[in-house]
Protein backbone atom coordinates (compact mmCIF):
# COMPACT_ATOMS: atom_id res chain seq x y z
CA UNK A 1 0.00 0.00 0.00
CA UNK A 2 1.27 3.56 -0.51
CA UNK A 3 1.79 5.74 2.02
CA UNK A 4 -0.21 9.03 1.63
CA UNK A 5 1.81 11.74 1.14
CA UNK A 6 2.84 14.39 4.17
CA UNK A 7 1.60 17.00 2.22
CA UNK A 8 0.76 17.57 -1.58
CA UNK A 9 1.59 20.99 -3.38
CA UNK A 10 0.48 22.24 -6.58
CA UNK A 11 3.62 24.21 -7.66
CA UNK A 12 3.82 26.67 -10.75
CA UNK A 13 6.61 26.83 -12.82
CA UNK A 14 8.16 27.43 -16.30
CA UNK A 15 10.90 25.91 -18.54
CA UNK A 16 12.72 29.08 -19.68
CA UNK A 17 15.05 29.81 -17.18
CA UNK A 18 16.04 29.44 -13.42
CA UNK A 19 13.21 29.13 -12.39
CA UNK A 20 13.41 25.15 -13.62
CA UNK A 21 16.16 24.45 -12.00
CA UNK A 22 14.39 25.70 -8.63
CA UNK A 23 11.46 23.80 -9.11
CA UNK A 24 13.22 20.71 -9.93
CA UNK A 25 15.73 20.66 -6.99
CA UNK A 26 13.50 21.93 -4.58
CA UNK A 27 10.86 18.66 -6.06
CA UNK A 28 13.15 16.02 -5.29
CA UNK A 29 14.47 17.62 -1.84
CA UNK A 30 10.66 17.74 -1.14
CA UNK A 31 10.25 13.92 -2.38
CA UNK A 32 12.62 12.82 -0.11
CA UNK A 33 10.43 14.46 2.99
CA UNK A 34 7.47 12.12 2.04
CA UNK A 35 6.00 15.49 -0.02
CA UNK A 36 4.24 14.86 -2.99
CA UNK A 37 4.43 17.98 -5.24
CA UNK A 38 2.28 18.62 -8.86
CA UNK A 39 4.00 20.43 -11.02
CA UNK A 40 2.16 23.13 -13.47
CA UNK A 41 4.38 24.34 -16.17
CA UNK A 42 3.27 27.40 -17.63
CA UNK A 43 5.29 29.08 -20.99
CA UNK A 44 6.59 27.01 -23.65
CA UNK A 45 6.79 23.11 -23.36
CA UNK A 46 9.91 21.83 -21.45
CA UNK A 47 12.52 20.16 -24.13
CA UNK A 48 12.87 16.63 -24.12
CA UNK A 49 15.68 17.02 -21.79
CA UNK A 50 13.76 18.79 -19.21
CA UNK A 51 11.08 16.34 -19.49
CA UNK A 52 13.35 13.15 -18.45
CA UNK A 53 14.49 15.40 -15.45
CA UNK A 54 11.56 16.53 -14.18
CA UNK A 55 10.38 12.52 -14.46
CA UNK A 56 13.58 11.75 -12.13
CA UNK A 57 13.06 14.41 -9.90
CA UNK A 58 9.79 12.63 -9.03
CA UNK A 59 7.35 15.32 -10.32
CA UNK A 60 3.69 14.77 -11.44
CA UNK A 61 3.84 17.44 -14.77
CA UNK A 62 0.56 19.00 -15.75
CA UNK A 63 1.64 21.00 -19.56
CA UNK A 64 -0.59 24.24 -19.12
CA UNK A 65 0.11 26.15 -22.05
CA UNK A 66 -1.13 29.19 -20.52
CA UNK A 67 1.17 32.06 -21.34
CA UNK A 68 3.89 33.54 -17.90
CA UNK A 69 2.56 36.69 -16.64
CA UNK A 70 5.73 38.43 -18.51
CA UNK A 71 4.50 36.86 -22.05
CA UNK A 72 0.75 37.17 -21.69
CA UNK A 73 -0.24 39.96 -24.38
CA UNK A 74 -3.47 41.02 -22.62
CA UNK A 75 -5.21 41.40 -19.06
CA UNK A 76 -7.83 38.94 -20.16
CA UNK A 77 -4.92 36.52 -20.97
CA UNK A 78 -3.55 37.07 -17.33
CA UNK A 79 -6.79 36.62 -16.03
CA UNK A 80 -7.40 33.43 -17.49
CA UNK A 81 -4.53 31.62 -16.83
CA UNK A 82 -5.03 32.76 -13.23
CA UNK A 83 -8.14 31.11 -13.24
CA UNK A 84 -6.97 28.00 -14.75
CA UNK A 85 -4.54 27.26 -12.58
CA UNK A 86 -6.72 28.73 -9.44
CA UNK A 87 -9.26 25.63 -11.01
CA UNK A 88 -6.33 23.19 -11.67
CA UNK A 89 -5.11 23.52 -7.70
CA UNK A 90 -8.62 23.25 -6.79
CA UNK A 91 -9.20 20.01 -8.27
CA UNK A 92 -5.33 18.35 -7.74
CA UNK A 93 -6.91 18.56 -4.08
CA UNK A 94 -3.31 20.05 -3.00
CA UNK A 95 -3.08 21.31 0.73
CA UNK A 96 -1.00 24.55 -0.71
CA UNK A 97 -0.34 26.32 -4.02
CA UNK A 98 3.25 27.24 -3.82
CA UNK A 99 2.88 29.97 -6.97
CA UNK A 100 6.53 30.76 -8.61
CA UNK A 101 4.81 33.33 -10.50
CA UNK A 102 2.59 35.64 -7.78
CA UNK A 103 0.87 37.39 -10.34
CA UNK A 104 -1.43 34.78 -10.89
CA UNK A 105 -2.68 34.91 -7.37
CA UNK A 106 -3.33 38.39 -8.34
CA UNK A 107 -5.91 37.65 -11.35
CA UNK A 108 -7.85 35.23 -9.70
CA UNK A 109 -9.23 33.68 -6.40
CA UNK A 110 -7.45 30.62 -4.40
CA UNK A 111 -9.46 28.87 -2.23
CA UNK A 112 -5.85 26.92 -0.70
CA UNK A 113 -3.20 28.59 1.16
CA UNK A 114 -0.49 30.16 -1.25
CA UNK A 115 3.31 30.66 -0.72
CA UNK A 116 4.18 33.16 -3.43
CA UNK A 117 7.60 33.29 -4.31
CA UNK A 118 9.19 36.62 -5.66
CA UNK A 119 11.83 35.48 -7.94
CA UNK A 120 11.86 38.10 -10.09
CA UNK A 121 9.43 41.02 -11.38
CA UNK A 122 9.20 43.47 -14.46
CA UNK A 123 9.29 46.59 -11.77
CA UNK A 124 11.97 45.40 -9.93
CA UNK A 125 13.68 44.49 -13.21
CA UNK A 126 13.00 48.04 -15.52
CA UNK A 127 14.08 49.84 -12.19
CA UNK A 128 17.58 48.37 -12.27
CA UNK A 129 17.84 48.20 -16.11
CA UNK A 130 15.95 50.97 -17.43
CA UNK A 131 15.25 54.39 -16.43
CA UNK A 132 11.91 56.37 -16.60
CA UNK A 133 8.23 55.30 -15.89
CA UNK A 134 6.90 52.13 -16.53
CA UNK A 135 5.70 51.56 -20.25
CA UNK A 136 2.16 50.83 -20.09
CA UNK A 137 2.43 47.16 -20.67
CA UNK A 138 4.69 47.07 -17.90
CA UNK A 139 1.87 48.73 -15.59
CA UNK A 140 -0.77 46.45 -15.70
CA UNK A 141 1.60 43.79 -15.46
CA UNK A 142 3.10 45.46 -12.07
CA UNK A 143 -0.86 45.99 -10.35
CA UNK A 144 -0.83 41.96 -11.43
CA UNK A 145 1.79 41.31 -9.34
CA UNK A 146 1.06 43.95 -6.76
CA UNK A 147 -2.64 41.93 -5.83
CA UNK A 148 -1.01 38.99 -5.84
CA UNK A 149 1.43 40.03 -3.28
CA UNK A 150 -1.44 41.18 -1.30
CA UNK A 151 -3.47 38.50 -1.31
CA UNK A 152 -0.87 35.82 -0.72
CA UNK A 153 -0.14 33.81 2.27
CA UNK A 154 3.16 34.17 2.59
CA UNK A 155 6.04 35.93 0.57
CA UNK A 156 9.37 34.19 0.07
CA UNK A 157 12.31 35.65 -1.18
CA UNK A 158 15.59 34.56 -2.61
CA UNK A 159 17.82 37.08 -0.87
CA UNK A 160 17.68 40.04 1.41
CA UNK A 161 18.78 42.23 -0.90
CA UNK A 162 15.86 41.46 -3.37
CA UNK A 163 13.64 41.15 -0.36
CA UNK A 164 14.15 44.76 0.62
CA UNK A 165 13.78 45.94 -3.16
CA UNK A 166 10.51 44.23 -2.91
CA UNK A 167 9.18 45.89 -0.72
CA UNK A 168 9.96 49.10 -1.46
CA UNK A 169 8.93 48.64 -4.74
CA UNK A 170 5.33 47.34 -3.76
CA UNK A 171 5.27 49.43 -0.73
CA UNK A 172 4.81 46.08 1.20
CA UNK A 173 4.10 46.45 5.02
CA UNK A 174 6.76 43.93 5.65
CA UNK A 175 9.95 42.31 4.13
CA UNK A 176 9.23 39.05 2.74
CA UNK A 177 11.07 35.90 4.39
CA UNK A 178 14.00 35.22 3.14
CA UNK A 179 14.67 31.58 2.10
CA UNK A 180 17.79 31.53 -0.29
CA UNK A 181 17.85 29.60 -3.34
CA UNK A 182 19.98 26.34 -3.47
CA UNK A 183 21.32 23.64 -5.70
CA UNK A 184 22.06 20.26 -6.06
CA UNK A 185 25.96 20.33 -6.71
CA UNK A 186 26.56 18.44 -9.59
CA UNK A 187 28.78 15.33 -9.66
CA UNK A 188 30.81 15.53 -12.58
CA UNK A 189 34.55 14.38 -13.23
CA UNK A 190 36.95 17.44 -13.60
CA UNK A 191 39.32 17.46 -15.87
CA UNK A 192 43.25 19.50 -15.28
CA UNK A 193 42.52 23.75 -16.14
CA UNK A 194 45.61 23.85 -18.09
CA UNK A 195 44.28 26.94 -20.43
CA UNK A 196 42.57 29.08 -18.62
CA UNK A 197 39.18 30.48 -20.03
CA UNK A 198 36.15 32.60 -19.02
CA UNK A 199 32.91 31.14 -18.69
CA UNK A 200 29.06 32.82 -18.38
CA UNK A 201 25.74 31.21 -18.76
CA UNK A 202 22.07 32.27 -18.40
CA UNK A 203 19.34 33.77 -20.25
CA UNK A 204 22.26 36.06 -22.52
CA UNK A 205 19.28 37.99 -24.53
CA UNK A 206 17.78 39.58 -20.88
CA UNK A 207 19.14 43.00 -20.92
CA UNK A 208 19.56 42.44 -16.86
CA UNK A 209 22.17 39.94 -17.65
CA UNK A 210 24.23 42.11 -19.10
CA UNK A 211 25.84 39.67 -21.31
CA UNK A 212 26.47 43.38 -23.97
CA UNK A 213 29.88 44.22 -21.72
CA UNK A 214 30.93 40.69 -21.36
CA UNK A 215 30.93 40.23 -24.97
CA UNK A 216 33.15 43.96 -25.31
CA UNK A 217 35.60 43.00 -22.77
CA UNK A 218 36.28 39.13 -24.59
CA UNK A 219 37.56 41.88 -27.31
CA UNK A 220 40.49 42.72 -25.17
CA UNK A 221 41.62 39.26 -23.69
CA UNK A 222 44.04 37.04 -24.25
CA UNK A 223 42.03 33.82 -23.26
CA UNK A 224 38.42 33.20 -24.41
CA UNK A 225 35.10 33.94 -23.16
CA UNK A 226 32.57 31.35 -23.86
CA UNK A 227 29.03 32.01 -23.29
CA UNK A 228 26.05 29.59 -22.59
CA UNK A 229 22.06 29.87 -22.61
CA UNK A 230 19.74 31.10 -25.41
CA UNK A 231 20.11 34.15 -27.32
CA UNK A 232 16.33 34.41 -27.95
CA UNK A 233 13.45 34.50 -25.61
CA UNK A 234 9.94 34.00 -25.67
CA UNK A 235 8.76 37.80 -25.96
CA UNK A 236 10.89 38.25 -28.83
CA UNK A 237 14.15 39.40 -27.70
CA UNK A 238 17.44 38.58 -29.25
CA UNK A 239 21.16 39.14 -28.79
CA UNK A 240 24.19 38.86 -31.11
CA UNK A 241 28.38 38.32 -29.60
CA UNK A 242 30.73 40.03 -32.07
CA UNK A 243 33.49 38.46 -29.41
CA UNK A 244 32.40 35.92 -26.88
CA UNK A 245 32.33 31.99 -28.08
CA UNK A 246 28.76 31.13 -28.31
CA UNK A 247 28.00 27.65 -26.98
CA UNK A 248 23.85 27.38 -27.44
CA UNK A 249 22.07 25.98 -24.83
CA UNK A 250 23.77 23.50 -22.61
CA UNK A 251 21.87 20.76 -20.34
CA UNK A 252 22.48 20.95 -16.72
CA UNK A 253 25.10 17.96 -17.07
CA UNK A 254 26.66 19.82 -19.75
CA UNK A 255 27.18 22.76 -17.93
CA UNK A 256 28.43 21.16 -15.57
CA UNK A 257 31.21 19.61 -17.60
CA UNK A 258 32.37 22.74 -18.57
CA UNK A 259 32.37 23.97 -15.05
CA UNK A 260 34.58 21.34 -13.98
CA UNK A 261 37.29 22.69 -15.69
CA UNK A 262 37.38 25.03 -13.07
CA UNK A 263 37.17 28.40 -15.66
CA UNK A 264 36.49 32.11 -14.46
CA UNK A 265 33.18 32.71 -13.87
CA UNK A 266 32.11 35.61 -14.87
CA UNK A 267 28.43 37.70 -14.39
CA UNK A 268 28.16 41.22 -15.19
CA UNK A 269 24.15 41.35 -14.30
CA UNK A 270 22.25 44.63 -13.30
CA UNK A 271 19.58 42.29 -12.58
CA UNK A 272 19.99 39.28 -10.52
CA UNK A 273 17.44 38.18 -7.43
CA UNK A 274 19.98 35.32 -6.78
CA UNK A 275 21.73 33.94 -9.14
CA UNK A 276 22.05 29.98 -9.63
CA UNK A 277 24.81 30.04 -12.44
CA UNK A 278 27.18 31.68 -10.08
CA UNK A 279 25.75 28.91 -7.26
CA UNK A 280 26.76 26.33 -10.06
CA UNK A 281 30.07 27.83 -11.06
CA UNK A 282 30.78 28.43 -6.93
CA UNK A 283 29.56 24.62 -6.21
CA UNK A 284 32.40 23.42 -8.96
CA UNK A 285 34.98 25.51 -7.33
CA UNK A 286 35.23 28.07 -9.95
CA UNK A 287 36.89 31.89 -9.50
CA UNK A 288 34.00 34.50 -9.73
CA UNK A 289 34.26 37.93 -11.03
CA UNK A 290 30.99 39.54 -10.20
CA UNK A 291 28.71 43.27 -10.82
CA UNK A 292 29.19 45.14 -7.81
CA UNK A 293 25.44 44.75 -7.38
CA UNK A 294 23.66 44.10 -3.76
CA UNK A 295 22.83 40.82 -4.21
CA UNK A 296 26.15 39.22 -5.35
CA UNK A 297 27.45 41.20 -2.57
CA UNK A 298 24.93 39.99 0.04
CA UNK A 299 25.83 36.03 -1.29
CA UNK A 300 29.48 36.30 -2.42
CA UNK A 301 31.01 39.43 -0.29
CA UNK A 302 33.82 37.80 0.97
CA UNK A 303 34.72 35.57 -2.00
CA UNK A 304 34.49 36.89 -4.97
CA UNK A 305 36.25 39.77 -7.33
CA UNK A 306 33.41 42.96 -7.59
CA UNK A 307 33.76 45.10 -11.08
CA UNK A 308 30.77 47.82 -11.79
CA UNK A 309 28.25 46.57 -13.97
CA UNK A 310 28.76 48.57 -16.84
CA UNK A 311 32.41 48.55 -17.10
CA UNK A 312 33.38 46.34 -19.96
CA UNK A 313 37.20 47.74 -19.40
CA UNK A 314 37.18 46.86 -15.60
CA UNK A 315 36.08 42.97 -16.31
CA UNK A 316 38.66 42.82 -18.85
CA UNK A 317 41.32 43.69 -16.39
CA UNK A 318 39.80 41.45 -13.59
CA UNK A 319 39.70 38.23 -15.58
CA UNK A 320 42.93 39.05 -17.42
CA UNK A 321 44.88 39.19 -13.73
CA UNK A 322 43.24 35.91 -12.75
CA UNK A 323 44.09 34.40 -16.05
CA UNK A 324 48.03 34.70 -15.46
CA UNK A 325 47.76 34.38 -11.66
CA UNK A 326 46.84 30.49 -11.26
CA UNK A 327 47.58 30.65 -7.70
CA UNK A 328 45.17 33.57 -7.47
CA UNK A 329 42.95 31.19 -9.47
CA UNK A 330 42.63 28.40 -7.38
CA UNK A 331 42.71 29.85 -4.07
CA UNK A 332 39.54 31.93 -5.27
CA UNK A 333 37.99 28.80 -6.17
CA UNK A 334 38.71 26.98 -2.99
CA UNK A 335 37.04 29.95 -1.23
CA UNK A 336 33.70 30.32 -3.43
CA UNK A 337 33.13 26.31 -3.32
CA UNK A 338 33.55 26.61 0.89
CA UNK A 339 31.17 29.27 0.91
CA UNK A 340 28.53 27.67 -1.31
CA UNK A 341 27.95 25.08 0.59
CA UNK A 342 25.45 27.20 2.64
CA UNK A 343 23.24 27.60 -0.52
CA UNK A 344 22.29 23.81 -0.82
CA UNK A 345 19.18 22.14 -2.09
CA UNK A 346 18.78 20.77 1.21
CA UNK A 347 18.58 24.20 2.95
CA UNK A 348 16.58 25.61 0.57
CA UNK A 349 14.11 23.09 1.05
CA UNK A 350 13.86 22.86 5.00
CA UNK A 351 13.05 27.12 4.60
CA UNK A 352 10.41 26.42 2.04
CA UNK A 353 9.41 23.38 4.23
CA UNK A 354 9.30 25.75 7.15
CA UNK A 355 7.36 28.31 5.49
CA UNK A 356 4.45 25.04 4.43
CA UNK A 357 3.94 24.21 8.13
CA UNK A 358 3.99 27.91 9.19
CA UNK A 359 0.48 28.11 7.47
CA UNK A 360 -1.19 26.19 10.10
CA UNK A 361 -1.48 26.06 13.50
CA UNK A 362 0.21 23.27 15.44
CA UNK A 363 -1.78 19.90 15.22
CA UNK A 364 -3.42 20.32 11.69
CA UNK A 365 -0.44 18.60 10.16
CA UNK A 366 1.31 15.76 10.81
CA UNK A 367 5.02 16.55 11.80
CA UNK A 368 8.00 14.34 10.03
CA UNK A 369 8.32 12.58 13.46
CA UNK A 370 5.49 11.76 13.54
CA UNK A 371 5.30 10.05 10.02
CA UNK A 372 8.03 8.40 10.98
CA UNK A 373 6.38 6.60 13.55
Amino acid sequence: MNQKPLLRIFMTTDAVGGIWQYTLDLTMCLREQGIQVILAVLGPEPSLKQSIAAGAAGAQMLLTGLPLDWTAETQGEMEEAGRRIAELAESSEADIVHLNSPALAGAAKFTIPVVAVCHSCVATWWRSVRTGPLPEDFVWRTEFVRRGYSTASLLLAPSKAFAQETKETYGLDRLPRVVRNGRRHADVAGYPDTRPSAFTAGRLWDEGKNFAVLDRAAACLSIPVLAAGPTEGPDGTSIKALHAQMLGILSDSEVAYHLSARPIFVSAARYEPFGLAVLEAAQAGCPLVLSDIPTFRELWGEVAIFVPADDSDAFARAIEMLASDGEKRCHLGRMAKEHARIYSADAMCSGVMAAYYGLWTPGQLPSHEDAAA
